[in-house]
């Protein structure tokens, strides 16, 4: 095996590695933190959010070196170098730059420039330009940048999955001490997830706003996305950015190579002066491997510049989701730096219950203010509305405006709450107004009318009404509204066993009987009477009038059983009928007996004087 091909092994064996981060036996993270020092960490306790992101930004910069440190750039120049060609590229070049710049130049430059070093500089200058300024050799250039750059992208974006250990330990730092563990695990929250996006695609739709949402879009995600979407970039561009910084600079690189060695040729071949010694040097494999070492050098210089930048870019974006966190969050934040409850209060609160709280905060400081959410947070009613409460519960809060409400209805209805609010109980009466039980027995009614019109009533009424069987609650429920059922509780808790039976018995067969008895006073007054059964008779009885019945109905009231104004109430138009009647013949017996009365005679005149 000859040196070239050994060379070419080993640089072969080289690259198989030299994309693998080192030291493999050490997790990611502490392999990324071995750049970072203590004072780096406690740089992160910043008094403000200026000092935080430079320190953000020094820590993943240290990591992400770290990580990138140890690529060997030069070996996977060569590899791609091979797999490209470009050898017999650069060969094939020469021959025809040389032939070109023979054609062009005198017998006499040529020859002159066997004795004259400035002579042979300048051809050796032409040639290169005309090799390495070929659209042959810019296009193979661009494709070993781009190459390489995307093998170093790989690599980069396993640094920077490891960058995440310290960049999430700088955030932690920042943001514990202030507000607690559960603020700094919300905005630091499914990292993992966030880094292990795709950087090739080079375009991640990623907004700070994303981790309030608690969607898997983290803190650490959305800074090292933006390192992800310029390293895809990088990577698809990488060869279109160098090659013009490389090319001018392989220029200088081989002219200077050939004037160097034209003291050590023998000359020949005198009519072509020292273009064969150029084309020999030019194709030799130092000359090569000065052009292999100036790529591998300035694709190192653009990934290492690149990583600052990612840096930067990292500080940014971990800076803008806590600042979206914080808008987003803004009551918590302030209670927890103000009060060490609230602070302690948060630590109980999971990351994902984040949005929860907010809502659960307005609503409290609403209806209660900020003492009603210390006192809650002291006394575990907060954390239970924002940890335990069903969304039934967050429902109902929403819609009466008290958390209070909707943890009262929670404990009376348990499991049945989606039920409350499907039926819209919940805005028809107030927890207190139930009983478990009651509100099982109105939940377990299979008419939805029914159960939300029995729902409405006072708890008395309810209870009166429970007394019933379900088939004549269901009745009642169905024929008659909200306020009737008020009423008509009232009646059957006040009237004795046979009235009862014979009104309830009226109302289920023609609910519109009820509106006779709709009014409290006509129910003070059947209570009241002496003969509640002749009283609810007078008031259920149909809209026709016969004179037994009226005569009968003049007679209780006659006698004092029933009140008189049930009868007005009953008859109102009988009644001004018959008032009219008793005027009319009370003003003719007043005519008969009463005589008529005669003129005054009229008055004597007056004498005169």
């Amino acid at each position: 095996m000859n040196s070239v091909t050994s060379r070419t092994v080993r640089l072969a064996g080289t690259l198989a590695i030299s994309f693998v981060p080192a030291l493999a036996g050490m997790s990611a993270g502490a392999r990324a933190e071995r750049g970072v020092t203590s004072a780096d960490y406690e740089a992160c306790r910043a008094a403000d959010e200026t000092a935080f992101r430079t320190a953000i930004e020094t820590v993943t910069v240290k990591a992400l070196t770290e990580e990138l440190k140890d690529i060997d750039y030069n070996a996977a120049v060569v590899i791609e170098w091979r797999r490209l060609g470009l050898d017999a590229v650069i060969d094939k070049r020469v021959d025809e730059s040389v032939s070109e710049v023979r054609d062009s130049e005198s017998w006499g430059g040529l020859i002159k420039s066997l004795g004259s070093q400035e002579k042979a500089q300048e051809l050796a200058t032409a040639v290169a330009d005309k090799v390495y300024r070929s659209d042959a050799m810019k296009n193979a250039v661009e494709s070993l940048a781009a190459a390489v750059g995307n093998e170093a992208g790989k690599r980069i974006e396993l640094a920077s999955q490891d960058a995440a250990t310290p960049a999430l330990k700088c955030l932690e730092t920042f943001l514990g001490p202030r507000y607690g563990t559960a603020i700094a695990a919300a905005v630091t929250g499914d990292a993992g997830r966030d880094f292990g996006l795709d950087a090739s695609k080079g375009a991640a739709d990623v907004t700070p706003g994303a981790v309030l949402r608690q969607s898997g879009e983290g803190a650490a995600g959305a800074a090292i996305i933006v390192l992800r979407r310029q390293l895809g970039n990088m990577a698809r561009r990488v060869g279109q950015r160098l090659a013009g910084s490389v090319l001018s600079r392989l220029v200088s690189v081989a002219a200077g190579g050939v004037g160097l060695v034209l003291v050590a040729k023998d000359i020949w071949e005198l009519r072509h002066g020292v273009l064969p010694i150029i084309a020999e040097e030019m194709k030799s494999e130092d000359s090569k491997d000065k052009v292999r070492q100036e790529l591998a050098k300035t694709i190192a210089e653009e990934i290492g510049n690149h990583v600052h930048d990612i840096g930067t870019k990292s500080a940014e974006g971990v800076v803008a989701v806590w600042q979206e966190f914080k808008r987003a969050h803004a009551k918590a934040l302030d209670l927890a730096e103000r009060d060490p409850a609230f602070k302690a209060f948060l630590d109980s609160v999971a990351p994902a219950s984040f949005a929860r709280l907010d809502e659960v905060l307005t609503l409290v400081i609403k209806d209660e203010g900020e003492a009603g959410v210390l006192k809650r947070a002291a006394d575990g009613s907060l954390g239970n509305a924002v940890n335990k409460l069903p969304e039934p519960g967050m429902a109902i809060a929403r819609e009466t405006g008290s958390i209070a409400t909707a943890l009262g209805w929670a404990a009376i209805a348990g499991p049945r709450l989606d039920k409350v609010v499907e039926l819209e109980i919940h805005k028809r009466s107030k927890p207190d107004d139930f009983s478990e039980a009651a509100l099982e027995r109105v939940l377990a009614m299979p008419d939805r009318l029914a159960a939300t019109r029995v729902a409405g009533l006072s708890r008395p009424a309810r209870d009166v009404l429970f007394d019933l069987d379900k088939d004549q609650i269901a009745a009642l429920g169905r024929g008659l509204d909200t306020q009737d059922l008020e009423m008509l509780a009232g009646y059957l808790k006040g009237l004795t066993k046979e009235p009862r039976d014979r009104l309830l018995a009226r109302i289920i067969a023609a609910p519109e009987a009820m509106r006779a008895l709709g009014s409290e006073r006509v129910q003070r007054a059947v209570l009241a009477s002496a003969d509640q059964e002749a009283a609810v008779d007078m008031m259920i009885s149909g809209p026709g009038i016969t004179w037994q019945g009226l005569i009968d109905e003049v007679e209780a009231v006659a006698d004092g059983r029933v009140r008189p104004i049930l009868f007005w109430e009953r008859h109102p138009g009988v009644v001004i009928a018959g008032a009219l009647l008793a005027l009319l013949v009370l003003l003719w017996l007043k005519r008969l007996i009463a005589p008529a009365r005669r003129p005054s005679p009229p008055a004597a005149p007056a004498p005169t004087v």
